[in-house]
């Protein structure tokens, strides 16, 4: 059966963490499907790890809209996850327009990065049948203002105010929120005082479900390993096995460890 909201939401109600892992074509996202991966992110990411750009931020709602499309030809149930690329929901009029060709491509959820200033837009979303995921922390298309890619939310102020952004945007219609490089012990607080599913990459163990980049997770990052990045590759015969043994040391909360965590 597909993936839908409510499968994540039932996940969490059961206490059970669930697998999400980007990817970009059609072929990769067959693989990570029949794997059991359950959310599959089409991130902006790929201006990165398949363009070679430093930052996500050149990445076009052009590009989007066409790695959308091509991944949903491959998927064989998982939810899909499509980022709105930079600058795409800086109003409410433009984020509505992009999200519908997104939506139309083949996502099932839509992914917006920043805090309170969002709650309109996730409203005006949600109201217009367009699930939401909002991503908290560390919100890559903000990488000037964080003068680079760093932990966020280490202090009790800093983390005091993430988690009232995240039960604002709760408020306003978000389905899902999207923790990034935050203390283990902040995503945890943060999970527990949301409805909402929550995912993490470098959150820690407590989230309700863990992604990462697929290109990370069969270990051929470009440049400097993040810490929370584990090479499944490394320990298996081929990238099916390695995408199952993902979906498995997710699901028994094996991964990630303490080595691939932040700390307060």
């Amino acid at each position: 059966m597909a993936v839908t909201i409510n499968t994540l939401r039932e996940f969490k109600q059961k206490g059970e963490a669930f697998a999400a892992l980007t990817s970009y074509d059609a072929t990769f996202s067959q693989a990570v499907s029949e794997a059991g991966v359950h959310v599959i992110l089409i991130g902006d990411s790929l201006g990165m790890v398949l363009q070679g750009h430093d930052s996500t931020l050149p990445v076009t709602m052009d590009q989007m809209v066409y790695h959308v499309s091509c991944v949903a030809k491959g998927n064989r149930g998982s939810l899909i996850m499509a980022d709105m690329p930079f600058m795409s929901y800086g109003t409410v009029e433009s984020a509505l327009e992009n999200a519908a060709e997104l939506m139309r491509a083949g996502a099932h959820m839509v992914k917006l990065e920043g805090t309170d200033w969002m709650k309109e837009t996730i409203t005006a979303l949600t109201e217009r049948a367009v699930p939401v995921c909002a991503h908290l922390g560390l919100t890559p298309q903000f990488v000037n203002k964080f003068g680079g890619y760093k932990v966020q939310g280490r202090d009790e102020k800093a983390a005091e105010m993430m988690i009232e952004h995240a039960c604002e945007l709760e408020a306003a219609g978000a389905d899902v929120i999207l923790l990034e490089c935050v203390p283990a012990p902040l995503a945890a607080r943060i999970a527990q005082a949301v409805r909402a599913p929550v995912i993490g990459i470098g959150a820690g163990p407590d989230t309700d479900g863990q992604i990462l980049v697929l290109h990370d997770m069969l270990g051929i990052t470009s440049g400097r390993k993040p810490r929370f990045v584990k090479n499944f590759l490394a320990e298996t015969d081929s990238i099916q096995d390695a995408l199952q043994a993902y979906v498995k040391a997710v699901g028994e909360r094996t991964f990630p460890a303490e080595e691939h965590t932040f700390k307060a």
